[in-house]
């Protein structure tokens, strides 16, 4: 399968998070929450949450988006700030890289 190359503009945001002991279940009920709104917002090209077969409670979020202000826009609506007001008391770790396609 080929994919057409993504806008100039667009990133990728490759996420992996880690829940905290006992907090696995309530961590993928927090990120699942985010995806169907965010999807639906302006400027979200995909946005894909992994859950880890080898790494109890690991999950790994895509995301792409048009422009890198869609992703800063994306972090002011409610449902990233109820995320981000809960998430302190569910994550053990968090590592977050953008990326742009360039082949």
């Amino acid at each position: 399968m080929r994919v057409a190359k993504l806008p100039k503009h667009a990133v990728t945001l490759a996420a992996i998070v880690r829940a905290k002991e006992g907090q696995e279940l309530l961590l993928e009920a927090e990120l699942r929450a985010l995806v169907a709104p965010t999807r639906r917002e302006e400027g979200c090209l995909q946005y894909d949450l992994h859950r880890s077969t080898d790494l109890t409670g690991q999950f790994f979020l895509h995301e792409v988006w048009e422009t890198r202000e869609h992703h800063t826009a994306h972090t002011r609506t409610p449902h990233f700030l109820r995320w981000n007001a809960r998430k302190d008391a569910l994550l053990a770790a968090r590592e977050a890289t953008f990326w742009q396609q360039i082949a």
